[in-house]
């Protein structure tokens, strides 16, 4: 039996800060089945993207247990934790993080290099393709516009062909064109590698395509539902 994409029992999260210690998420308890979308929404502030980092393990739990794939990711150490993230999950950030010294295609085969991958260059040439910039792999981030650069930063994210996406505001420094045509490579990559999506974002048409929408306040979730159409 396949495990769930995520499975998190009273999870919570806080931070040490120069004013002492600051409580984040609390006892956040959610399964996420595989293959499914699901929509981070809530105001600013409200912990959508600390609860995205501790699904990526980019933030450990301090309280509570956080299942990925049917693994503990507060038991693996650092080491184990990249590895995990590196074979299973794609992330894109609402800025594109791409290394500005270095090509579309560098960026993008890069990552695919780093985990032994013999076709790294072919894979993400491939991948550059299906976002449209096939005729941009040699261009460097600063000759690039900001929806291309996350279109980049999509390839990247695509060129594991990952089990797991997860998306912080993809939209979010974009104008409507581009948005839109972000949103619609999101999802494509999600239907052609059947991953299970995550997603944070205020953008409403970003949310409403999701089968799922979990809204956060104050660090706690105060309404999950399935959307109508999926169930």
């Amino acid at each position: 039996m396949t495990p769930p994409a995520f499975e998190l029992d009273n999870a919570s999260l806080s931070l040490e800060g120069n004013a002492g210690r600051i409580d984040i998420l609390h006892n956040i308890s959610i399964t996420v089945e595989t293959g499914s979308s699901v929509g981070l929404i809530g105001p600013s502030g409200s912990g959508k993207s600390s609860l995205l980092m501790l699904l990526g393990g980019l933030e450990r739990a301090t309280d509570g247990s956080v299942m990925a794939m049917g693994k503990n990711l507060s038991e693996l150490n650092e080491d184990a934790l990249a590895r995990f993230r590196r074979e299973n999950m794609g992330v894109v950030f609402q800025s594109f993080h791409l290394i500005p010294t270095m090509t579309a295609l560098e960026n993008v085969a890069t990552p695919l290099e780093l985990a032994g991958r013999k076709d790294a260059f072919d894979r993400a040439a491939t991948e550059l393709e299906a976002v449209g910039l096939g005729h941009r792999l040699d261009h460097y981030p600063n000759q690039m516009s900001g929806g291309e650069q996350q279109r980049v930063a999509l390839a990247r994210a695509a060129a594991p062909q990952p089990n797991i996406v997860l998306a912080d505001e993809p939209t979010g420094n974009l104008d409507g064109a581009n948005g839109s045509a972000i949103m619609d490579l999101l999802f494509g990559l999600q239907e052609r590698h059947g991953s299970t999506l995550i997603l944070v974002t205020h953008a409403e048409e970003l949310a409403d395509r999701c089968d799922r929408l979990v809204r956060l306040n104050d660090g706690l979730i105060v309404d999950d539902a399935m959307k109508a159409a999926t169930q």
